[in-house]
């Protein structure tokens, strides 16, 4: 089994729920894979506090050998004015060794996100988590239109990853069309990370 690391960062909730229709999408791609799911803590105002090594509850902090044992990685973060926000850039910037050893290098990975409101900088975000992982030298894995949730959807949903609108409040729950568009994200990097690995899907 290969595992597949959805690791993200959620404030109010709404990435968490993204994160687990991904992971669903992984479970069921019919790939010999599995989700691992991670996140990371929130970044603190004093230089001085660090956050406990386990999470009050939901998934575990991600380490760095949660990416260098991930056969593929799907990122998610709410956005921050058109940007991934500072805890999982923070998580992000302490990846160089992996990335002086190549351990990320010619596996696939994707991206989503959710934000307030619908032109909430969605497609600049997730075009802000790729660039970290084009340096990794990961492949990019997008959503084609051959997908009919991306067609159809009137919320979320973009050709560069999973998308999602949480509304002001930042708990608007996800529609229809981004489950299946969120589900179809974990399942293209799940057989793509097997192709990759040899395995049949």
């Amino acid at each position: 089994m290969l595992d597949i690391l959805v690791l993200y960062y959620s404030r109010n909730g709404a990435t968490a729920d993204m994160a687990e229709q991904v992971a669903l999408g992984i479970e069921e791609s019919g790939a010999q894979t599995r989700a691992r799911v991670r996140t990371v803590p929130p970044v603190s105002t004093v230089c001085e506090a660090t956050a406990d090594e386990v999470p009050a509850s939901g998934p575990p902090y991600a380490t760095l050998d949660d990416l260098s044992e991930c056969a593929g990685l799907v990122l998610g973060s709410p956005t921050r004015f058109g940007n991934m926000a500072a805890p999982l850039k923070y998580f992000l910037d302490g990846t160089s060794g992996l990335w002086l050893s190549g351990a990320l290098s010619d596996k696939p990975a994707a991206v989503f996100t959710s934000t307030g409101s619908l032109h909430g900088g969605q497609e600049s975000t997730l075009l802000s988590m790729m660039l970290p992982l084009l340096h990794h030298g990961m492949y990019l894995v997008g959503l084609p239109y051959s997908e009919p949730a991306l067609v159809h959807t009137r919320s979320g949903g973009t050709p560069y990853g999973a998308s999602h609108v949480a509304g002001e409040a930042g708990r608007a729950p996800l529609t229809e069309e981004e489950r299946v568009l969120c589900q179809a994200l974990g399942r293209r990097v799940a057989r793509a990370a097997a192709r990759l690995g040899g395995l049949a899907c």
